[in-house]
């Protein structure tokens, strides 16, 4: 038979992507003592987890003994405007303290407290001081901790692996089809579970912090596998990248320059952000500058100072600041440590910031402000999973990490990113695990549907004309940027509904020189493919939610509508058509509920 041509390895479990999620998965299952195969883009250890520089959220009370596990989902709660998976939200907010100190465990190094305990720090939209943090290098750590840890649990590694495809036996998946990256050539993994790990979509966007493998790849496989997508109209635009000079625009500068006193000013010097303040957070942030400054120095009185609002309120005031013409020189506006912390205190708490700023920027953030405007940098939509299982609306398929939706509602607070793929990444490779022990009949794969996957991936390369795929990508980032950025309305979304379809029937037919061996452009060729589906999903949800929420703005529906408080936007594939439609969110207990009645 063909499909016997292919290079095949066969697991009871596929995880595809090794960053904190796909590692975390990977580990749990290789300890329910099933066989795990863990598939990565790039190399081991390039995951886009050691960009999450500021910390861990936990609640484990290390600096605020008041600090409790109900508090953190509160502040989660209300970080994604009420729109989150409440069990998912309560599932994180409990079990992340045990997480972490797993990680301990496992041989993690966190920064101290005086008295020998994992030291915490604030951050943007957390009630108390919560972060679990390495200096300004905690993604960085808990990978170097997870390879570690999971090199020893008899886990195959398969390194700059693209998974094109999931593979699908009647209404189960059963495997994933694939190249190698540097030969081209094709490779079958037979699986009786998948779990997806695969990050998020932002290279979609022009100024992102997200690197070059952040193609949307687990979204769109999912969504072709016919799984539902939920919440894809929220993106999140860090408040704070970089964006000078043009080379580095949209480099992340962590949060925690903000959670370490650092301030945000506009080109008149002023502290602009006690003027956005919204209604929502009033009474639980300083209200002038004098008091948060005795906020830094004696934070007893636990009051959040307004450059630590969460990020969507952060992002949409530095926007209206340059719009008014108040940002900095090169489009942005000043984020100032230097004034506020001696320059040993920084370089010991924020040493990757300032050797950024040094080597990139030439910016001494010691001595000097640095300049800093919104990127695009994480997606709150993904694949919709069961809260506890994390299994998709699919059989056999499994999502944890940022490909799934539903944890962070409408905008994610910094830091849950880390302490979700921790707690849903172990969930994930248990259920996962338990689904391959239950397996029932023979793995099999049609091959009929790996000659045609094979086919579609070839095109590109077959061709005898056909337009550049870089220039159909670089179109699809500016479509992206200006039409569905941080601000939106309907006229311009149905415009970029317009080019999308444009640009994907470009793609189609897109071409490349060369052989298959060490060929981006290929590469590129069918990145694009998933970049386009999942743009294509966001700006339709964008365009059915008729308010702003949390990562979602729209200027001609400026409020926050309650009605569409209690509805998750879900896309679909059927037939070969996109459908949207509203799905009620699943109703919040009485016990929980009764937490937002506290201050």
């Amino acid at each position: 038979m063909a499909g016997q041509a292919y290079e095949t390895h066969e697991h009871d479990v596929i995880v595809i992507g090794a960053g904190g999620a796909g590692l975390r998965a990977a580990i749990e299952a290789a300890a329910q003592g099933v066989s795990v195969g863990l598939v990565c883009k790039s190399l081991l250890g390039k995951a886009h987890t050691v960009m999450a520089e500021g910390g861990i959220a936990a609640a484990l009370g290390n600096v605020w003994p008041e600090d409790n596990w109900q508090v953190h989902f509160r502040d989660t709660m209300r970080g994604g405007k009420m729109l989150n998976n409440w069990r998912m939200a309560q599932l994180h907010a409990q079990e992340a303290p045990e997480r972490v100190l797993e990680l301990e465990r496992w041989g993690a190094l966190f920064d101290r407290t005086k008295d020998g305990r994992i030291l915490q720090r604030d951050f943007g939209g957390h009630r108390y001081a919560r972060l679990a943090h390495v200096g300004d290098r905690t993604g960085l750590e808990m990978i170097r901790t997870l390879q570690y840890h999971g090199i020893h649990q008899g886990i195959d590694v398969y390194m700059e692996c693209k998974v094109e495809r999931l593979l699908k036996d009647g209404d189960r998946v059963t495997g994933a089809f694939g190249y190698w990256r540097n030969t081209g050539q094709f490779v079958l993994f037979k699986a009786k579970a998948v779990v997806l790990a695969t990050g998020g979509i932002g290279k979609a966007w022009k100024i992102t912090s997200n690197s070059w493998e952040y193609t949307g790849d687990g979204h769109a496989m999912a969504l072709w596998a016919g799984a539902d997508l939920i919440d894809m109209e929220f993106v999140q635009f860090h408040p704070t990248g970089m964006v000078w000079p043009p080379s580095v625009r949209g480099i992340l500068v962590t949060e925690g320059v903000r959670g370490d006193g650092g301030t945000l000013k506009n080109n008149t010097g002023e502290r602009f952000m006690f003027n956005y303040i919204p209604e929502f957070f009033k009474g639980e942030t300083a209200d002038n500058e004098a008091e948060a400054d005795r906020w830094y120095a004696d934070k007893k009185n636990n009051r959040r100072t307004p450059d630590l609002l969460p990020r969507d309120e952060v992002a949409r005031a530095i926007n209206s600041e340059v719009k008014a013409g108040r940002g900095s020189p090169h489009g942005g506006v000043f984020l100032d440590i230097a004034t506020r912390r001696p320059g040993d205190y920084i370089t010991k708490r924020l040493p990757s910031m300032y050797h950024q700023f040094k080597e990139l920027a030439d910016v001494d953030i010691t001595k000097e402000p640095m300049e800093v405007g919104p990127t695009c940098h994480y997606v709150m939509g993904g694949v919709r999973v069961n809260a506890d299982t994390t299994q998709a609306t699919v059989k056999g398929l499994f999502a944890a990490g940022e490909c799934a939706g539903g944890m962070h509602g409408s905008n994610r607070l910094g830091g849950n990113s880390l302490s979700d793929l921790l707690v849903f990444g172990r969930r994930a490779g248990q259920y996962a695990a338990l689904y391959a022990k239950d397996f029932g009949g023979r793995l099999t794969v049609d091959n009929a549907q790996l000659e045609s996957i094979a086919q579609e991936t070839l095109a590109p390369l077959t061709r005898a004309h056909g337009e550049n795929p870089y220039a159909i990508q670089a179109e699809l980032q500016d479509v992206m940027q200006n039409l569905v950025g941080i601000i939106r309305n309907e006229t311009d979304m149905k415009t970029a509904l317009k080019k999308l379809e444009v640009l994907k029937d470009r793609a189609s037919k897109a071409r490349v020189d060369g052989g298959r061996t060490y060929n981006p452009g290929w590469h590129t060729a069918l990145d694009l493919v998933s970049l386009l589906a999942v743009a294509e999903c966001s700006t339709l949800a964008a365009l059915e939610r008729k308010e702003s929420r949390g990562g979602h703005t729209r200027d001609d529906h400026p409020y926050t509508d309650d009605t569409w408080g209690t509805v998750n936007v879900a896309v679909r594939l059927r037939k070969g058509q996109l459908q949207i439609s509203r799905e009620p969110l699943p109703q919040m207990p009485a016990e929980l509920k009764a937490l937002f009645e506290r201050k």
